[in-house]
C-alpha cells in the first residue's frame, strides 16, 4: 500500500497563510485615522476612489500626500479634468474638530465638487 505524503502541501499552505496575514494590512491605502461608526450601507464603487483625509491633528492629505487647504481645489480641478461624475471620499478622524471638516467640504463645494461622501466605520 502506498500513501500520499501531505506534509509538504501543509507546509506550503501554512507559509502562504502567514505571508497573506502579514501582507493584508499593508494593502490598505491612506493615512491611518480613527473613523467614527455608522449604520449606513457601503456604496458600490467601480473605480479607485479619490480620498481626502483629515487626521487627528487637522492635517490634510490627498490620497497619501500631505497638502495645504489652499492647494486642495486647484489639485482637484486638475484631477477632475478627465474624470466625470466621480465621488470624493472624505475621511475625518473622529477626534478632529468639526470645523476643520466643514472648511474642507466648504472649499470643495464652493469649487463645484458636490459629490462628497463622508467615510465611517461600520457600527457593530
Amino acid at each position: 500500500m502506498s500513501e500520499i505524503n501531505v506534509t509538504p502541501f501543509v507546509d506550503v499552505m501554512l507559509v502562504l497563510l502567514v505571508v497573506f496575514m502579514v501582507a493584508a494590512p499593508l494593502l490598505t491605502v491612506g493615512v491611518p485615522v480613527d473613523l467614527p461608526n455608522s449604520k449606513a450601507q457601503p456604496l458600490p464603487e467601480n473605480t479607485k476612489p479619490l480620498s481626502i483625509t483629515v487626521d487627528k491633528e487637522g492635517k490634510l492629505y490627498l490620497q497619501d500626500e500631505a497638502i495645504d487647504l489652499d492647494e486642495l481645489v486647484p489639485r482637484l480641478k486638475v484631477i477632475f479634468t478627465n474624470r466625470t461624475d466621480d465621488r470624493i471620499y472624505l475621511h475625518g478622524d473622529q477626534n478632529v474638530d468639526y470645523g476643520v471638516i466643514m472648511k474642507v467640504m466648504g472649499r470643495m463645494n464652493g469649487a463645484g465638487f458636490s459629490k462628497v461622501a463622508l467615510v465611517t466605520d461600520a457600527e457593530n
